[in-house]
């Protein structure tokens, strides 16, 4: 099969399910503890699993998260919400059940829009629910028995559902990217896909181009990397071209995808919504959201990077590329927001961030959070520039260094200790100027016979004999001056 003759003649179709694990300290419907990282099953009680007697109730901030998400992807936030629950077996689930939402979501019809393969998409968001994380079973530490540790069961969750409106595999790869900057953005989960704590399921078909129909889907899972996202659609799409080509038939089932072998594997034939046998919960009244309660959330949201970018580019003047790298990180961003309050040399605060900042963290295997300067002191550089005290490459090679191994002193008090501040004294800079000049006649009379890029030679030999303290702009000025 050619690949023009097979594959290009298809359309993908896919729709993504994103569960988000909220970073509530207490799980969605008990006071246990809900941080990650804790010794197997200490962080459990009769309530995270069910025990006949005990009574659920709904975890607060875990409300106030899904609105805030709802907010941030344009959904409607449902006024009267009701928890289902969702019946089936696993040995990490001890009482047979998951507390959910069903008929009633608590944010729907949203949408997300964001930059894929150079054009703006826009993926439709069906719902986002509320519900409880199952424990976590691990098969590969016992070679005779499965481990199950429970913590993680009753961990507060939203699960994010698209409508089937993603076209290739880059899409995936973005929107999963932007879900995951949002729920960063408003803190209210980490986004770490390698730890389970954003997980995402891919229903992916085929048709053929130009059909309107959705044929059969299959739902992939185990992805625990955006790039594994975009590897399982790429390989799902073309094996079942190749089982439609070959006269075969695409059923529904789940099928988990193998990062090592880049193969996606049949688990389980796929359950319908009647499988679950939904019903209402009996133990927890509806949470009930007033309209005054959702624009007190909605006021409380710091801005997302959509609109940042619009305001680094169309307040603060930035290129647009700037505004996007800042924005891919929110502890950048708001470090970045930081810095813009102490000066007014915007894009000046935008390269000390994107060069050196970035530079030295990236060497030094860094985030933002654990870098040793505060924004005031990236700012104490710009103005020392700005000032004509000293320029970006003495600044960013000599004195920045050094600032960060002496966090508590001021860039000036280490630019004096270097002696590393520029002189404007007209006089002593005359002096240099003119003695370079005096030392290059030929190439003197090459610049007044039209030469001009010989301007930048004379310049860098008045640095180095000044052992870069000379003013470049006094420096310029008096060049200028002393070759008419």
């Amino acid at each position: 099969m050619s690949e023009q003759t097979g594959y290009d003649k298809y359309e993908l179709v896919v729709g993504l399910e994103i569960h988000a694990q909220l970073s509530t300290k207490s799980k969605m419907y008990c006071g246990d503890s809900a941080e990650f990282g804790a010794a197997p099953n200490t962080q459990v009680s009769p309530l995270s699993v069910g025990h006949p007697g005990t009574l659920p109730r709904v975890n607060k901030t875990a409300v106030e998260y899904a609105v805030k998400m709802g907010l941030a992807t344009n959904c409607t936030i449902r006024e009267v919400n009701e928890f289902a629950r969702k019946n089936y077996f696993y040995p990490d689930l001890p009482k047979g059940y998951q507390i959910t939402q069903d008929k009633t979501p608590i944010c729907t019809d949203g949408y997300l829009t964001f930059e894929a393969e150079g054009k703006e998409k826009t993926v439709r968001i069906q719902r986002i629910h509320m519900e409880e994380d199952a424990g976590k079973s691990t098969h590969d530490l016992d070679p005779y028995f499965t481990l199950v540790d429970l913590n993680r069961a009753g961990v507060p969750l939203i699960e994010i559902v698209t409508e089937p409106d993603i076209r290739t595999s880059e899409e995936a790869y973005q929107y999963v990217t932007e879900i995951r900057k949002l729920v960063r953005f408003l803190e209210i989960c980490d986004g770490n896909m390698e730890e389970g704590s954003l997980r995402c399921d891919a229903n992916i078909s085929v048709r053929l181009k130009g059909e309107q129909i959705l044929n059969t889907r299959v739902e992939v899972k185990n992805m625990n990397s955006m790039r594994n996202v975009k590897r399982a659609i790429e390989v799902e799409f073309k094996r079942q071209i190749d089982l439609v080509e070959a006269g075969g038939v695409v059923v529904q089932e789940t099928r988990g995808f193998d990062a090592n072998t880049g193969k996606t594997l049949e688990q389980r034939s796929k359950e319908f919504a009647h499988d679950y046998r939904y019903f209402p919960e009996p133990d927890l009244p509806p949470v009930v959201l007033h309209e005054d309660y959702i624009e007190n959330v909605k006021s409380n949201m710091p801005k997302l990077p959509k609109q940042l970018i619009w305001e680094y580019v169309n307040h603060f003047e930035l290129p647009e590329y700037d505004a996007r790298v800042i924005t891919d990180d929110k502890d950048l961003a708001f470090y970045f927001n930081d810095l813009l309050k102490l000066t007014n040399n915007y894009k000046a605060a935008s390269n000390w961030l994107l060069g050196p900042v970035k530079s030295y963290m990236n060497e030094n295997g860094l985030e933002i959070h654990q870098f040793a300067l505060k924004p005031v002191k990236i700012a104490e550089l710009i103005t020392l520039i700005d000032e004509g005290k000293t320029n970006f490459s003495v600044a960013s090679q000599k004195i920045f260094p050094s600032l960060v191994a002496q966090p508590g002193k001021t860039a000036l008090q280490i630019a004096e200790e270097l002696n590393l501040l520029q002189s404007s004294d007209e006089g002593m800079i005359k002096g240099l100027v003119e003695g370079v000049l005096n030392s290059m006649p030929d190439k003197v009379a090459e610049f007044k016979a039209g030469k001009k890029g010989l301007m930048g030679l004379f310049v860098g030999e008045v640095m180095k004999a000044s052992q870069g303290k000379a003013d470049p702009k006094m420096t310029n000025k008096l060049l200028n001056e002393l070759l008419q």
